[in-house]
């Protein structure tokens, strides 16, 4: 994960255009349709992803200012102004996404060296750098953006999303005593990721391998393991949630 603020500028500029493209050309009866993600609509999926730029927003603001300034004033109150937003029409969505999309990069271009080593904590987890905000904002348009189900799949995702996040992702399971032991190994990469909870080398006999995007899929639940192969077993192997 790189931590070059003018380059993840960029890459979140370029992901908020495909998003922004794809919130505009469908209907308001798909917007209040299903999404991928149980119990919201597309309408949700959009609002979370115009509050989520403002959140993180302020996470910035509190870096370039040194003033602690909350992600979201209450977890109650991120998921009100997501169940507020849901509703409203197409071009209300668009235009929510546009908006908020351009007030983040606004503030992004204000900070300055300093500024992006500045230590900031979200809503959940630990504290971090403020540029790792950037990489926090390009997975939720990447992730989310495949969670409206308007035709943009992880294939889509960018190699260079990819690559990164699958050396997170797989971190995030290492250890755990809830996923099953197994090696997640992306074609094409030269790495190999243990999943699961610790064990003697090799962790396992199960070797899940595969095209990266449909790797990082099955890892974060966007994939039912569809185009991945399987030594060691007959079946690609069931993970627990990512978070």
């Amino acid at each position: 994960m790189h931590s070059d603020p003018a380059a993840l500028q960029d890459q979140v500029a370029a992901a908020g255009r495909r998003v922004l493209a794809t919130a505009t050309r469908i209907s308001d009866g798909e917007v209040a349709g299903p999404s991928l993600l149980p119990g919201w609509s597309r309408g949700h999926v959009l609002t979370h992803i115009a509050r989520n730029a403002d959140g993180l927003r302020n996470l910035l603001i509190w870096a370039r200012t040194g003033t602690e300034t909350p992600q979201y004033a209450s977890p109650q109150a991120r998921e009100d102004a997501i169940r507020a937003g849901a509703a409203r029409t197409s071009a209300e969505l668009a235009a929510d996404i546009s908006a908020s999309a351009e007030a983040f990069l606004g503030t992004a271009s204000t900070l300055g060296a300093a500024a992006w080593q500045a230590s900031v904590a979200g809503l959940r987890g630990p504290a971090h750098p403020a540029w790792v905000v950037l990489w926090r904002r390009l997975s939720e348009l990447e992730i989310h953006h495949v969670d409206l189900d308007a035709g943009y799949r992880p294939a889509d995702w960018p190699a260079s999303f990819v690559t990164a996040n699958l050396a997170r992702v797989a971190r995030d399971f290492a250890g755990r005593a809830d996923a099953p032991a197994c090696l997640a190994r992306p074609d094409g990469l030269d790495a190999v990721y243990p999943i699961g909870p610790p064990g003697p080398e090799p962790p396992s006999q199960v070797t899940v391998s595969g095209p990266p995007a449909a790797l990082l899929a099955w890892l974060i639940g966007r994939g039912d393991g569809a185009g991945l192969g399987v030594t060691g077993t007959g079946a690609v192997p069931v993970l627990p949630p990512w978070r």
